[in-house]
């Protein structure tokens, strides 16, 4: 079990800037890749961006690239997602996730998601 708590959403004007913080716990050895997703009112969930443990980066969705960082702080256990020059468009619900393999059987992990609304 993995547990993820987001935080640092909130209200920004277009062109602002956010940080966003995932905090896991639980059987986080068992842990390799931790993303940040979005969904958006009326919208799919999306994958905003990917790390693993290693502080690779492996992934960032277009409409995010040069805008937006993900970075992993590994002695926390937090995932942090830097949002620079935000627009309308990135305002969304974010959720962190990660999932577990064992055996080829995978379990999945959400946090509660936490708020962001770009709005002047």
């Amino acid at each position: 079990q993995v547990q993820l708590v987001e935080s640092g959403g909130g209200l920004v004007q277009p062109g602002g800037s956010l940080r966003l913080s995932c905090g896991a716990s639980g059987n986080i050895d068992s842990v390799d890749v931790l993303d940040w997703y979005r969904q958006a009112p009326g919208k799919q969930r999306e994958l905003v961006a990917t790390i693993n443990r290693g502080g690779s980066t492996n992934y960032y969705v277009d409409s995010v690239e040069g805008r937006f960082t993900i970075s992993i702080d590994n002695g926390k256990n937090t995932v942090y997602l830097q949002m620079n020059n935000l627009e309308p468009e990135d305002t969304a619900v974010y959720f962190c996730h990660t999932y577990i393999n064992s055996h080829g059987h995978y379990s999945h992990y959400w946090g509660q998601g936490t708020q962001v609304t770009v709005s002047s």
